[in-house]
């Protein structure tokens, strides 16, 4: 595989939307610490307008596939007004396009990697690992973090969709690179649709909307600044939402529907309303909730992805409602990172449709309906920083590299359910903890209910400090999955660990067995 054990790095954070460039870009020379963008040159919270990301548009499709074919490649973009910085694309978009698949259609994506040899300031080779987070991937397919494809090369991943609908995102999961990688722009929103959930009357169209957050800091010249103080976290004093920061949009008097992801490297957002109002949320990451659920405040965590309605009719035009950013202990704070985005009310009459939102949704989703008595077994996964390094029951993903892949947290038969304890026994950190390939639910918090917003089919979960989290898991894609951090410091500095699902019918494909291969690609 040719990956070293650790590369220097910095962290940086994912910006977004729509933010379109041209060619490649000559390295820029850093040394030092680089001096920070002031505060007086930031725009002012609800000055920016509010952008959409594109759709991705199919290059071709058959009676089963879209395919799709996605440069990586850097480009410039304003997010800083009067500023220019670069970024790394999807097709020329930050965050990238949004692909959208009905549910059972194939999707050929070909990830091709113009990215430059070398990161032009942290000095790494810029190779890339795709993962598409929340799907039911093959190991070949799942953005595995040491199968790469370098500068040069090309890769296709095959998805087929047959999960139930969801909110997703894929995004880079490079070894040892991802967040330097995913700050650049590597990340985009993905959407399974199901004609069945139809029926929900759930808004949709221009009232269907991608929030990406992220949060960022810049250097003087208008650059990202992506280096580290300590290995706790990267925390920004700029918020962005489709990459643009704190922007406004204009909403009618109807309900949206927001498809939000939390993409920080390591902020974790705590949302709410500037009015007090409720907001319901509909789907978390592994698809809809059983029933809606109104809440005030939600803890949204790095990779986690919540659908929320929000009903703006009761609010007279002119009214501006801001979605704000509530402080959380092992945050980082600065001059409004309290203020994520507002919607501005506009003159328009009230739609008498307004999606009225139902009172189930999916109440028979198998993940939600399993009972936990019937799970093989327990196991228990211990977070904690030892020797530098964050690790999971004493292993980083060196120690996974030096068993030449063999070293697994569980070894889960195929088509069982176990229950898994995180325990985190730190006094001064979170971990945000994603598994690859299963769908889950939360069953406790230390001992106590759910909040009622992480009432639904999961694969991120918030494990706060001293806190221990039992989790049911159901085990239905067989192979070789990551366990890791999705705060992107933690993650990178070693946070990354594997299990390995086990058919009594034969082996798996291995997680390298459809590497990358070199340019020019062959058409799709």
């Amino acid at each position: 595989m040719g990956i070293s054990r650790r590369q220097l790095l910095g962290a940086g954070v994912i910006v977004g939307a729509g933010l379109v460039g041209a060619a490649a870009l000559p390295a820029r020379a850093h040394s030092g610490t680089p001096r920070r963008m002031p505060t007086s040159r930031l725009p002012k919270p609800y000055s920016v307008p509010f952008a959409r990301p594109p759709l991705a548009v199919p290059l071709r499709t058959d009676a089963s596939t879209d395919y799709h074919r996605i440069v990586m490649a850097p480009i410039r973009a304003e997010i800083i007004p009067g500023f220019s910085t670069t970024l790394w694309a999807y097709n020329g978009s930050v965050p990238g396009p949004t692909l959208r698949v009905a549910r059972g259609r194939r999707v050929v994506a070909r990830f091709v990697n113009e990215l430059p040899f070398l990161h032009p300031v942290l000095g790494y080779e810029a190779y890339t690992s795709i993962h598409l987070h929340g799907g039911a991937s093959k190991p070949q397919y799942d953005g595995y973090a040491s199968d790469i494809i370098h500068p040069g090369q090309y890769k296709d991943y095959v998805w087929e969709n047959h999960e139930c609908a969801r909110p997703m995102w894929f995004h880079d999961h490079a070894v040892h690179h991802t967040w330097s990688n995913v700050h650049m722009g590597l990340a985009a929103q993905y959407w399974i649709d199901d004609p069945a959930d139809d029926v929900f009357g759930l808004p949709r169209g221009d009232y269907e909307v991608p929030l990406h957050f992220s949060d960022a800091l810049f250097q003087a010249d208008g650059e990202l600044a992506l280096h580290l103080d300590d290995l706790k976290g990267l925390w920004g004093d700029v918020m962005l939402v489709n990459g643009r920061p704190w922007p406004r949009m204009t909403v009618h008097r109807r309900k949206y529907r927001f498809r939000m992801v939390n993409g920080c490297v390591s902020r974790t957002l705590f949302w709410r309303l500037s009015t007090g109002d409720p907001v319901v949320v509909v789907a978390t990451d592994a698809g809809l909730v059983p029933q809606p659920i109104s809440v005030t405040k939600v803890r949204h965590v790095n990779g986690e992805r919540f659908d929320v309605v929000i009903d703006f009719a009761k609010y007279p035009p002119g009214t501006r409602v801001e979605l704000r950013n509530d402080s959380l202990p092992y945050n980082e704070d600065f001059p409004n990172t309290d203020r994520i985005m507002a919607f501005d009310v506009v003159d328009e009459p009230f739609d008498p449709a307004n999606n009225d939102v139902p009172a189930l949704l999916a109440p028979d989703n198998p993940v939600m309906t399993r009972p936990a008595s019937d799970s093989r077994r327990v196991r228990n996964l211990r977070t904690k920083r030892q020797g530098g390094e964050w690790t999971i029951n004493g292993h980083t993903w060196h120690d996974v590299i030096d068993s030449r892949f063999r070293l697994v947290e569980a070894s889960p038969l195929l088509g069982t359910t176990e229950v898994w304890e995180y325990q985190n026994n730190s006094g001064g950190w979170s971990h945000p903890m994603h598994t690859h390939g299963v769908d889950a639910r939360l069953l406790s918090r230390n001992g106590r209910a759910p909040y009622p917003y992480e009432v639904g089919p999961k694969d991120t979960f918030h494990v706060g400090e001293n806190e221990k989290l039992r989790i049911l898991v159901c085990f239905d894609l067989p192979g070789k999955y990551m366990i890791h951090c999705h705060n992107g410091v933690h993650e990178d500095h070693d946070m990354m660990s594997q299990y390995q699902t086990v058919d009594p019918a034969g082996p798996a494909p291995d997680p390298f067995s459809a590497p990358a291969l070199p340019l020019p690609d062959p058409p799709l």
